[in-house]
């Protein structure tokens, strides 16, 4: 099963929700926020830009002017990815902790494959896909 974490708000556009990082980057930016929750969200963020590659495509089209399309693929996480999905649910446990509810939605039908790598997969989803 493919993991994606995602919180409540849609992605502009689609039926598709955000995934956890954007709630990662709105509680890092919020201005209350203490000085060690900021420095270990931070951390976890960090080793996420070290170690989880930024996909080079999120649609399938391949005709000119692709990168400027709106996006339609979302991104999961492999079950195999272990040291990533660990780092994944620290960040869920911590997103949770300053009132982030984060779910994790689980499925083998992804969508149509866009980007492949070690730790993540990026698809555009099939109409039963759950995002």
């Amino acid at each position: 099963m493919f993991l994606r974490f995602v919180r409540s708000v849609k992605v502009e556009g689609m039926s598709a929700r955000e995934g956890f990082f954007c709630a990662a980057y709105e509680l890092r930016d919020a201005v209350d926020l203490d000085e060690f929750t900021y420095n270990r969200l931070e951390d976890l963020l960090d080793w996420f830009r070290q170690n989880l590659d930024v996909p080079t495509r999120f649609n399938r089209t391949s005709s000119k002017g692709a990168f400027r399309r709106d996006t339609k693929g979302l991104s999961w996480f492999k079950p195999d990815a272990k040291a990533t999905l660990d780092r994944a649910f620290e960040l869920k446990a911590l997103l949770e902790d300053h009132g982030h509810p984060i779910e994790i939605l689980r499925t083998v039908r992804i969508g149509y494959i866009t980007y492949e790598d070690d730790n993540q997969v990026i698809a555009e989803p099939f109409s039963d896909t759950p995002c």
